[in-house]
């Protein structure tokens, strides 16, 4: 936990709805960029308290949810909030290779923003290994946006946005077909679907 409790599961969704605006509505369009699919498993990175688990099981009631995050203690809130429902999680770093599998949807918020330029092309590659043909990749994060008077969310040392164009041109180099499902300001989301 740092000093604002920006890693502790206690306080952390009113830290993150004060420190981004349109949080929920971030949250929304995820969801919205996988109501195409038809899931019988996600994977879910960065899961963290388990607010995107929660809402992707609710739009998704049939799939089973593999989450991996870096934090146990952040882990074992979600696996609280989310008791009963069909989900495994994992402590694991973004930089480790994912959980096995050939999932047909694979979703991250707010996480990849913490990676590298070099990390984020390395894992878009990892993830184009982990989908099943016809699979989908949903990310919703902070991005540089184009006009810089769109910055709205404080950074700290610890993020690393990246522009939208170069995400997508990443995702496109990893073999999926991209493209923006919603973006403002300077939170963006979207998908790729491997061929």
């Amino acid at each position: 936990m740092d000093e604002l409790g920006r890693w502790s599961p206690e306080g952390y969704l009113e830290w993150v709805r004060r420190e981004i605006a349109d949080y929920d509505r971030l949250q929304d369009e995820l969801v919205n960029a996988t109501r195409r699919c038809f899931p019988n498993r996600i994977l879910d990175l960065g899961s963290g308290t388990g607010e995107t688990a929660r809402r992707l099981l609710a739009a998704h009631p049939d799939a089973e949810l593999i989450g991996v995050d870096g934090s146990a203690e952040m882990l074992e809130a979600a696996n609280g909030s989310l008791d009963g429902k069909r989900v495994t999680f994992h402590v694991a770093q973004l930089e480790q290779p994912l959980p096995a599998g050939d999932f047909p949807l694979i979703t991250s918020a707010l996480a990849i923003h913490h990676l590298t330029a070099a990390e984020k092309q390395d894992l878009y590659s990892r993830i184009a290994s982990s989908l099943r043909s016809r699979g989908r990749f949903v990310v919703a994060d902070v991005v540089i946006p184009d006009d810089p008077a769109d910055t709205t969310i404080e950074l700290s040392d610890y993020d690393r946005p990246s522009p939208i164009g170069d995400q997508l041109d990443w995702l496109d180099q990893a073999g999926l077909e991209p493209h923006l499902c919603w973006t403002d300001k300077d939170l963006a989301v979207l998908a790729a679907d491997k061929p």
